[in-house]
């Protein structure tokens, strides 16, 4: 089988890039042909707002370069990772002009949130879902804080949801939970039509012994990511284990002061994968402070491959996918003190964390591993391809 897989990077390169690579790096382990065509978001400012606004509706030049690699590369799969702002939805068109099957990862919230993250004033927001249109996003100015900004995003689902592309010209989405397949149902997208693929991890990169004496934060340094729930836990704690913090973002400069005056705390930047899966099997465990839904944190699968215990808001789907107090621990959303709390009895119970690593491990290899990703990406793409040839008899 030949697969045309689609991708808009991000300028922060992030989780959805990494999971886009390493499902490319799947189908071709597994003897798939895959053409990867991307766009970069370092072309916006070129282009100017008008220019991206109206792209993110509908691109001529991906129509045309889509039903391009198509017919020359004879693909039967056309894989939409991400397609905001710069491939746009034509993608789905020209995939079926030229015959092949539609497949539509859903790795954020953006088809029901024009920030993508159901986030606002740092709570979680539903306004917009279920909304024919997003017009709470664009009074809230939610994405990138432009109201103008907001209205073209929330254009572009307007514009889809009235003419059906989401019902009509995807025969297949990827959810990476059932939680994110229920909001997406509940916001009206057809069930039959969605199925559930986790992220996984290859290469495996091996069980560690945990004992490096310290906590480990990975992420970027955003509101989103509960960065300042994270910092505000270490500062009043009354007994605090020391803590490194690998990412980068807008709170870098509030990361770096609380350090200046927290020896504790340490921040490290950006590490290669290979330092980060270091400090993950020496980590005593891991901490994610999200405040809003997540897709799913790819930091959390390599915890658990690495038998590295997390400690995380009790919101989905970290709820759905941490057991607590078997693979981890989970804490009020938000709250610091509570956050304080698990990390002390983390730090102070080794036996039962130890526990919690191996648990943590034999979760990955039940459900994480790329074997059974290969299996279920495989299942989805033959479900897609059925999906066009009954069309087509019809």
């Amino acid at each position: 089988m030949r697969v045309l897989m689609l991708h808009n990077r991000y300028l922060l390169h992030g989780g959805e890039d990494i999971s886009c690579a390493m499902d490319v790096e799947l189908l071709r382990n597994r003897g798939y042909e895959v053409d990867l065509y991307e766009e970069t978001n370092a072309r916006v400012e070129s282009l100017g707002p008008l220019k991206t606004g109206a792209r993110a509706i509908w691109s001529r030049e991906t129509y045309h370069r889509v039903r391009q690699l198509v017919r020359q590369n004879k693909c039967e799969v056309v894989h939409v990772q991400n397609f905001f702002p710069l491939i746009s939805p034509s993608a789905y068109y020209a995939a079926r002009a030229e015959g092949a099957a539609v497949v539509q990862s859903l790795r954020n919230y953006r088809l029901i949130c024009p920030a993508s993250n159901c986030l606002r004033n740092g709570r979680v927001c539903e306004d917009c879902v279920g909304k024919a249109i997003a017009w709470p996003g664009v009074l809230h100015a939610c994405y990138r804080g432009s109201a103008t900004a907001t209205a073209a995003v929330a254009a572009m689902l307007a514009v889809h949801h009235g003419i059906g592309t989401w019902r009509r010209h995807v025969d297949a989405f990827i959810c990476l939970t059932h939680f994110g397949r229920d909001k997406f149902v509940s916001a009206g997208l057809p069930a039959d039509k969605i199925a559930i693929k986790p992220n996984f991890v290859h290469p495996d990169p091996g069980v560690g012994e945990g004992r490096g004496g310290y906590a480990l934060f990975v992420g970027r340094l955003d509101v989103q990511k509960g960065v300042d729930v994270l910092l505000a836990a270490w500062e009043a704690a009354a007994a605090r284990p020391p803590m490194k913090v690998l990412g980068d973002g807008p709170l870098a400069d509030r990361v770096r002061q609380v350090a200046a005056r927290a020896p504790e705390i340490e921040w490290l930047g950006h590490r290669s994968l290979d330092e980060t899966y270091q400090l993950m099997q020496n980590a005593a465990f891991l901490v994610l402070p999200s405040v809003s839904y997540e897709g799913f944190p790819r930091v959390l699968v390599e915890g658990f491959a690495c038998g590295t215990p997390v400690i995380a808001s009790r919101i989905s789907p970290m709820t759905e996918l941490i057991d607590d107090g078997v693979t981890g621990l989970l804490f009020a959303v938000g709250n610091a003190d509570d956050l304080g709390a698990r990390v002390a009895w983390a730090w102070t119970h080794p036996a039962e964390l130890s526990q919690m690593r191996r648990n943590a491990r034999v979760k990955f290899e039940a459900d994480f591993t790329a074997e059974k990703n290969g299996q279920i990406l495989a299942a989805i793409y033959a479900t897609a391809i059925e999906r066009v040839r009954q069309s087509r008899s019809c």
